[in-house]
């Protein structure tokens, strides 16, 4: 009998030894969730698995299902996770679009920079996922979880229903690295870039994740971008534009031309300016307007009316903002109750103010505007 309890014994420690060399990483990522000063649609991850950027690019991974079983196959070692993604278009081919501000201004009390930035999409849970990669720079980051499976019935309440929040670190919306780099991505309507040459593929958020793992400045994220074919997920309906921005004040939003084989066209920051604005319509010169055009941007969201209220009050305070300040401007333009023709409701699901200076996130959940929640790395 007592063999036998030692062989048990033998085989359960041999067994434990192999769970944890195939998923030690991803068990601790998972054991560091929680929910944020008890709001359980907010949450908070230490990433502590491996992952291989130069791996997703290899596999010119562009749609939004193709990186949802990379990540299974990648996470699951052969268990059968699914995870699907709500990012999908409706009969024609749309879909509510995530109707975004993004902004750089200089700081009023100390040297540096604020990157503010609203999420505007429906109630979703949110996560924030604090990455320190063995190659790459440490980040701060921020998902909407409907991306991974999750929404408001359900969270990752259990061990086994926190599987899919491993699937956050391929699925950035917007966040910061130790160097000060910042990123955001903003929606426009039917214009997702199908870039097609000889270069490997990456999809809509995988861009992003590159730039905070491997970028310290504005210079080296437009570098980056010419090594890739961007290509966003055709099925989903919506293009995107991109505003990324670095410590030194350096600014620029990335968009593609539909009419030229959505080569890129970049936008820089005003030289001599203290700050740069981008809300949900083309910046381009070939296709900017001051009045809302469908062609070129998202006028339900009112994106030009975002523009001039938040440029405008960058202008009054000469791009030079407090925090208060700067989260005043988000404030001016969130939304509450925005109704879409199908009747389904959209709010500002987060605001963040991120410091370029010191690497800290400054975040509001859902128009609550009267708690500030602090990350660092």
């Amino acid at each position: 009998m007592k063999k036998v309890l030692l062989w048990i014994v033998g085989i359960l420690a041999a067994l434990c030894i192999a769970i944890a060399c195939l998923w030690g990483g991803e068990m601790a990522t998972l054991r560091s969730l929680e929910s944020v000063e008890g709001n359980e649609y907010l949450y908070r991850m230490e990433y502590k698995a491996d992952y291989d950027l130069d791996d997703v690019i290899a596999n010119d991974i562009d749609e939004n299902s193709e990186l949802l079983d990379y990540v299974v196959g990648r996470i699951g070692k052969g268990l059968p996770i699914k995870i699907k993604s709500s990012q999908v278009a409706d009969e024609n081919g749309e879909t509510a679009t995530i109707n975004c501000t993004s902004f750089q201004a200089a700081r009023a009390d100390a040297e540096g920079f604020w990157y503010g930035r609203n999420y505007d999409y429906f109630k979703n849970p949110t996560m924030v996922t604090v990455s320190h990669p063995k190659k790459g720079y440490a980040s701060i980051a921020c998902s909407d979880m409907s991306h991974f499976g999750y929404s408001l019935e359900k969270l990752p309440a259990s061990f086994a229903a926190r599987l899919n929040c491993l699937a956050s670190i391929y699925a950035p919306v917007d966040g910061i690295n130790e160097k000060g780099l910042c990123t955001s991505i903003m929606a426009l309507p039917r214009q997702a870039s199908q870039q097609d040459t000889p270069k490997h593929d990456v999809g809509t958020t995988i861009i992003m994740r590159l730039w905070l793992d491997r970028c310290a400045t504005v210079q080296e994220a437009l570098e980056l971008l010419e090594t890739v074919d961007v290509r966003h997920d055709a099925s989903v309906g919506s293009g995107y534009h991109y505003m990324v921005a670095d410590a030194g004040g350096d600014c620029a939003v990335v968009e593609f031309d539909k009419e030229d084989g959505w080569k890129t066209m970049i936008v820089r920051k005003a030289e001599g300016a203290n700050h740069m604005l981008v809300t949900n319509h083309l910046l381009s010169a070939k296709y900017y307007t001051t009045e809302p055009d469908p062609a070129v941007g998202n006028p339900h969201s009112k994106s030009w009316w975002r523009y001039q209220t938040a440029g405008a009050y960058l202008e009054e305070h000469n791009g030079v903002l407090t925090l208060d300040q700067a989260q005043e401007c988000l404030s001016q333009v969130h939304w509450k109750d925005l109704v879409w023709e199908n009747g389904t409701v959209e709010d500002t699901q987060y605001s963040n103010v991120y410091d370029q200076k010191n690497i800290t996130l400054y975040l509001r959940n859902w128009n609550d505007y009267g708690t500030t929640h602090r990350f660092g790395l």
